[in-house]
């Protein structure tokens, strides 16, 4: 006796077609037309996903640089100092103390470059 595939067939492209859901004319109906747009729109949301870490790792450091340059100090020499020193707070971290917390950062920034 043959096994017909029908079950499966339409649980793969109801799949398929709740993701293509909201799509611009015929990419959200039609089967060929919203599998490649859902396979396309997946690979750009991984990419998205590596990219939203490099742009938040550059914004951290541009806040970092910009309040270090209130001491006269680069951002390489602030990092350096602190590599130095021993201190392991992440730029995320670094970054939230310069915006939130400016006094203790300037602290931290002449304690770093101290030699």
């Amino acid at each position: 006796m043959r096994i017909k595939s029908g079950v499966t067939t339409r649980q793969r492209k109801k799949k398929i077609f709740r993701l293509a859901k909201g799509y611009y004319s015929n990419k959200r109906n039609r089967w060929r037309m919203a599998l490649q747009q859902v396979e396309k729109s997946l690979a750009h949301a991984y990419v998205g996903r590596k990219d939203k870490k490099r742009e938040y790792r550059s914004l951290w450091i541009a806040r970092i640089n910009a309040a270090c340059r209130e001491s006269n100090v680069s951002y390489s020499r602030f990092m350096a100092g602190l590599r130095k020193k021993g201190v392991s707070l992440n730029r995320k971290m670094l970054a939230e103390m310069a915006v939130r917390d400016a006094g203790n950062f300037k602290k931290l920034v002449s304690f770093s470059v101290a030699s």
